[in-house]
């Protein structure tokens, strides 16, 4: 578990399956993500589960809590790429920042092996950009029509990357 001044991460539950699908389920949460928006819980329930089985030592998956309810989710995984997911009601008020900032300690605490974090965001998504560059993480490429998002909308990926450490 780790504290920030206003969030709480903690592992993923199975008993977040609600919670979760108010985000997955939300449009304005998932615009940017890699699928639109979930209709059926089951999904949700799916995703969870293959978050909460994810070793350990490959990933990290937190639920982002706020006065005890969860609001969103950051993880790390594929060894080293970082991402999270914020529910629209609590955006702008820097709780992603927050949480991110907390990730970013906990794998460099955690990981000594990792030099490098990842990211990769829809160039279109402009708060997640600015949120990027205030971590310090630096766009490193862009990849054009790359990913069909829901099965209509060609879409870009841009790539970013955060040095932990320097090779000593």
């Amino acid at each position: 578990m780790i504290e920030t001044p206003r969030l709480r991460l903690r592992p993923l539950r199975e008993d977040d399956a609600e919670a979760l699908h108010a985000i997955f389920s939300d449009p304005r949460a998932m615009r940017y993500w890699d699928r639109p928006a979930w209709d059926d819980i089951a999904e949700t329930r799916r995703f969870l589960a293959k978050c909460i089985d994810n070793p350990p030592d490959q990933s990290l998956e937190y639920a982002v809590e706020r006065d005890g309810a969860l609001i969103g989710r950051v993880a790390m995984w594929k060894r080293w790429e970082v991402g999270y997911l914020i529910h629209p009601d609590h955006w702008g008020q820097g709780l992603a920042t927050e949480a991110m900032r907390a990730l970013i300690a906990e794998i460099a605490a955690r990981f000594p092996e990792a030099q490098t974090l990842t990211a990769e965001i829809d160039p279109r998504n402009i708060a997640s950009a600015r949120l990027l560059a205030r971590l310090g993480f630096a766009m490193t490429g862009l990849e054009e029509r790359n990913f069909l998002y829901g099965g209509t909308e060609w879409c870009d990926t841009a790539s970013y990357a955060l040095a932990l450490r320097q090779d000593e």
